[in-house]
């Protein structure tokens, strides 16, 4: 049994989930400094891994491919990451994903479309926005809201607060001591 302050026997201290604009990357860092621990981005990985952004790897080999290879980072980062994890917006649409992280603090950072909009412009090179950007982001939203739900034990409304200000909200929520 693990207490709120030490998260699972190994793996992330602190897992973030949550759409594109929701701060993951920018609230992550904030928390890995706060917290005196590495940051960690699963679509970094994917980057890594393949050789090409994300976009690149959508356009050249599908998003089933780009599943798979997000799936097997996240994966990964649960098992070897001690820090801060941040996942890919998408993640949580494998069964396998959402199962691996129930032994995890998840907090899902939440966002309004006027706040993404803001924060990522939607103009950005994201193969899933390609077309309407707001009306696309509202059904990823839609799909995908009740799975960051499922997995979160807690849920951080991320509008009209500075990265510092969710970071904070996110240690009080999970109970987490700065370093």
């Amino acid at each position: 049994m693990t207490g709120p302050t030490s998260g699972p026997a190994s793996g992330p201290v602190v897992v973030l989930v949550g759409p594109p604009g929701s701060g993951k990357s920018t609230v992550g860092a904030a928390l890995a400094e706060r917290l005196g621990v590495g940051y960690r981005d699963t679509d970094a990985d994917v980057v890594a891994s393949a050789g090409k952004p994300i976009a690149d790897i959508f356009l050249d080999d599908g998003e089933p491919l780009f599943r798979e290879l997000e799936a097997a980072a996240v994966r990964t980062a649960l098992a070897e990451h001690t820090g801060v994890l941040a996942l890919g917006g998408g993640a949580v649409l494998r069964e396998e994903t959402r199962a691996l992280l129930a032994d995890h603090p998840v907090a899902f950072l939440d966002v309004g479309l006027h706040d993404a909009v803001k924060r990522v412009g939607l103009d950005a090179p994201r193969p899933l926005l390609i077309g309407s950007p707001r009306a696309r982001w509202r059904e990823l939203m839609e799909q995908r809201r009740p799975l960051y739900t499922e997995v979160a034990r807690t849920v951080v409304a991320t509008d009209g607060l500075t990265p510092d200000q969710v970071a904070e909200a996110v240690l009080n929520a999970l109970e987490l001591e700065k370093a």
